[in-house]
C-alpha cells in the first residue's frame, strides 16, 4: 500500500482502530493526523539529511543556501558543485559526505530512489541503508514521507518512543528492539501509526514534531 493522500491516512487510521481499540482515546486526542509528503527523489532525502540534530532554524537557513537559483535540487546538479560548497552551505562535513555519495548513486544509476516507493519496505530499507551515513531512521522517514510507504514504523525516533511511553503509561519510554516489536500489531498500517502518536505527542507538548516540514 502506498500513502498518497489525506484519504488514504484516514482509510489506514480506520483500519488501525479496528486492529487495535486501545488507539482510539489516542485518536480522540491527537485530532486529525497530517500527510506531510514531499515528492519522493534526491531532493527529498537531501531535505531530510539536511534537517538532522539541528534547528529547524538552522536546517531551513542551510537548506536556502542549498537550493539552486532554478528548478530542483537534484542528485546532477549536486555532483557538479565545487568541491567546498557544503562548507559555503553550512552542513556538516559528515553530512556533506553522505549527500555526495548519494548524489553519486544516482546519478550514476546505481540508486533509483523513485524505483523504492515500489519496493517491500524491507527491501527498500536495505537498499538505502547500504550507502553510508544513511541509517535506518533516515531511511524509514524517506520511505514513510517520500515514498510513501505505508508500513514503515520509525522505532529508533525518541519521540516516538516517548509518545508510546505517555500514550500507555509505560513507566520508562522503550527502547527501539521493544518499540518495533509493539508495532508490529499495527501492520499494514504502521505508517499511520507513527503518525497518530507524533500528533498526539505534538499536542501534549504543544508543539509540532513530525521529522518533516
Amino acid at each position: 500500500m502506498i500513502i498518497r493522500s489525506d484519504d488514504d491516512v484516514r482509510e489506514g487510521l480506520e483500519s488501525l482502530l479496528r486492529l487495535d481499540p486501545r488507539l482510539s482515546t489516542i485518536a480522540v486526542e491527537a485530532g486529525p493526523l497530517p500527510l506531510r509528503l514531499r515528492e519522493p527523489g534526491f531532493e527529498g532525502l537531501a531535505h531530510i539529511i539536511v534537517s538532522q540534530m539541528v534547528s529547524r532554524a538552522s536546517a531551513e537557513a542551510i537548506w536556502k543556501r542549498m537550493q539552486p537559483a532554478e528548478g530542483l535540487l537534484t542528485a546532477d546538479n549536486y555532483v557538479l558543485l565545487h568541491p567546498d560548497a557544503w562548507r559555503e552551505f553550512g552542513l556538516s562535513r559528515a553530512k556533506a559526505e553522505t549527500l555526495a555519495r548519494i548524489a553519486e548513486a544516482v546519478a550514476s544509476g546505481r540508486l533509483d530512489l523513485l524505483a523504492l516507493s515500489a519496493l517491500p519496505p524491507e527491501v527498500a530499507l536495505a537498499e538505502l541503508t547500504a550507502l553510508k551515513g544513511v541509517g535506518p531512521w533516515t531511511a524509514e522517514v524517506y520511505l514513510m514521507f517520500c515514498g510513501g510507504h505505508a508500513d514503515v514504523f520509525p522505532s529508533g525516533d525518541v519521540a516516538l518512543q516517548n509518545a508510546v511511553a505517555a500514550a500507555f503509561g509505560l513507566g520508562v519510554r522503550p527502547p527501539p528492539r521493544e518499540l518495533a516489536s509493539l508495532a508490529r500489531a499495527w501492520s499494514p498500517w504502521r505508517s499511520v501509526a507513527a503518525r497518530l502518536f507524533w500528533a498526539y505527542y505534538a499536542v501534549k507538548l504543544g508543539r509540532g514534531i513530525l521529522p518533516i516540514d
